[in-house]
């Protein structure tokens, strides 16, 4: 537990902690977006739009952050397409659909961040669909206050190919 899921106001002051393991090498949070080597993940976002998928070194467990010299791994940044809630609003229960396929993208869903804005709501979890997927729902840790439009980020193990996020009728037809 900590100190921003204990008091959630803190994260406009600082930022959640990351699990340095499961992020690619040199990741770094700030309030309302993550810089991977040196790359923001929001301004990934306004160049290649979403979703849009973001491959550096991996981190070698255990060194707090030295970069491997052999494995990769990878974020993926997804956008919130619609937000559902299951049960009425005293269960709690949500169903999010967003518009990247992550079932193929072997992702760290206990890592999923926020981007693009600072969330002082607590946190529950969520079952996140893809639009075009029938796929079993990752549960990610969200924000209760998460709406339509909102970015997500998730760290995954690998190097994630984009052809695997996108949405099936973004890709092009077989022949």
């Amino acid at each position: 537990m900590t100190l921003t899921n204990i008091l959630p106001s803190l994260r406009r002051s600082i930022p959640d902690p990351l699990v340095a393991d499961r992020w690619p090498e040199h990741t770094v949070a700030t309030t309302t977006d993550v810089v991977v080597a040196g790359i923001s993940l929001m301004r990934l976002v306004d160049v290649c739009g979403t979703p849009c998928v973001h491959v550096a070194a991996a981190v070698v467990p255990g060194t707090h952050g030295r970069p491997s010299p052999l494995h990769d791994a990878s974020v993926v940044v997804v956008r919130v397409l619609s937000v559902e809630l299951r049960g009425g609003a005293a269960s709690g229960e949500r169903d999010v659909v967003v518009d990247g396929e992550l079932c193929r993208a072997h992702a760290e869903p206990t890592e999923a961040r926020l981007v693009g804005r600072a969330s002082t709501a607590r946190k529950t979890f969520a079952r996140c669909h893809s639009v075009t997927s029938d796929d079993e729902p990752l549960l990610l840790p969200l924000p209760v206050d998460l709406a339509e439009g909102d970015l997500i980020a998730l760290p995954c193990t690998g190097a994630v190919p984009l052809r695997d996020v996108r949405r099936l009728r973004d890709k092009p037809a077989q022949a």
